[in-house]
């Protein structure tokens, strides 16, 4: 059971399949990579596994001399494919509103490139109070402590690993590549179905 605590002066979400269902852009991005490079990508398997810096996933097909640039393409790019199509979780908006409720800040930390990260939030009308990219499971301790954050959503375990690495409470969503049960095992002190059911978890777990 996980304990009752202080209500958390600063939660931090993850982005992709957390805070928005990035795949239906993701895909088209990859799509126009594809097509311009001629190179085959399997864009309905690479959005299965999003989660880890983009770079992982050019490396299934290119060759290592040339992600540095596909990835820099690819970022480029992105605006014109990904933005418009992505839409918010359910539960999203409500969620970082219910941190702003109770009178907390709400960041964003994704390993997503951050110019790209913010247009998502602008587009949705998401603003939270500070958005952190280019950091990745692990690394995502250095923005977490940075903001003070006591509180990290995800949906993937590398999410989990940061919120650990930062010493904040791990709130998983199985909303994206990871089953309840693989966030479990990671180590999650939180699982719950959904953003839905993050207001409610806050009030039920915040409250000191």
């Amino acid at each position: 059971m996980v304990p009752r605590t202080t209500l958390p002066a600063t939660v931090g979400f993850d982005l992709d399949m957390t805070l928005i269902d990035s795949r239906p852009g993701i895909r088209a991005a990859y799509l126009a990579l594809s097509e311009e490079t001629g190179v085959h990508i399997d864009a309905d398997l690479a959005v299965t596994r999003l989660g880890p810096p983009l770079e992982q996933e050019m490396a299934h097909w290119f060759p290592n001399e040339r992600i540095p640039e596909m990835v820099e393409r690819y970022r480029e790019i992105y605006p014109a494919y990904a933005i418009a199509p992505t839409p918010a979780m359910a539960g999203a908006r409500e969620a970082v509103a219910a941190v702003r409720a109770s009178g907390g800040r709400a960041i964003v930390v994704t390993a997503k490139h951050e110019p790209n990260a913010k247009l998502h939030l602008e587009h949705l009308g998401i603003e939270p109070d500070a958005v952190v990219g280019w950091l990745w499971a692990e690394a995502k301790a250095e923005a977490l402590r940075e903001h003070g954050a006591s509180v990290y959503v995800g949906d993937h375990t590398g999410d989990v690993r940061g919120a650990h690495t930062a010493d904040a409470l791990a709130v998983a969503v199985p909303t994206g590549p990871c089953t309840a049960d693989e966030l479990r095992a990671a180590g999650a002190d939180v699982v719950l179905p959904d953003l839905v059911a993050f207001p409610a978890w806050l009030r039920g777990h915040g409250a000191a």
